[in-house]
């Protein structure tokens, strides 16, 4: 079974209509022992980074993904859930994040003829052997909603870049830790093959 972390962060339905689509048995749930004996967890998520942050631990489920990341349960996070996964935010200047990857989380900067939040389609450079994007061809088009970027702190757990505006770390992996700052449950069936590859990681 896969866990959708639910945080009232909003997306967690277009993610479980992504995994039931391919088949995928999963439940959105903030129970901590239906998360922790999940085969694989996500944690979806769109708005502020300190509000979730919040929200995570107003429902106790801080100590629950970082137990979680700990027994090396593949963990996916999905935009909002990518940023939370690193240390701080620009977005939330004095609220600390999980703190499971080190990186920084940036404001995407303002430039003439652009507009922010950047929202649309990108395409991605996708680094050798990444397993989240197995089979996936390289400049694969995908959906960004975001105005706020990664800025990862280890170059060789970058997944995946784009670029708008600045060049910008779109899919990190680290041991049992994945993630994406697109949406792959809405970037049609390149992103189906993404959560897919997900579901099939041992």
């Amino acid at each position: 079974m896969i866990a959708i972390i639910d945080y009232d962060a909003g997306n967690l339905r277009s993610v479980e209509k992504a995994l039931l689509s391919l088949g995928q048995d999963c439940a959105v749930t903030r129970d901590p022992k239906q998360i922790l004996d999940a085969e694989k967890v996500i944690l979806p998520g769109v708005g502020a980074f300190g509000d979730a942050m919040e929200k995570l631990k107003h429902f106790g489920l801080i100590s629950v993904i970082r137990e979680v990341a700990e027994k090396g349960t593949p963990f996916l996070g999905i935009c909002l859930g990518l940023q939370l996964l690193f240390e701080s935010s620009d977005e939330s200047p004095g609220v600390q994040g999980l703190s499971l990857l080190e990186g920084k989380i940036k404001a995407i900067p303002p430039k003439a003829g652009y507009k922010i939040p950047h929202m649309g389609w990108n395409s991605i450079k996708i680094a050798p052997n990444a397993r989240l994007f197995q089979g996936i061809p390289q400049d694969s088009y995908v959906y960004f909603v975001h105005s706020y970027y990664l800025e990862a702190g280890h170059p060789e757990e970058v997944a995946a870049t784009t670029e708008y505006i600045t060049p910008i770390h779109a899919s990190v992996e680290k041991g049992n830790l994945f993630a994406c700052q697109f949406h792959p449950e809405k970037s049609g069936d390149i992103g189906l093959q993404i959560l897919k590859n997900f579901c099939d990681l041992d």
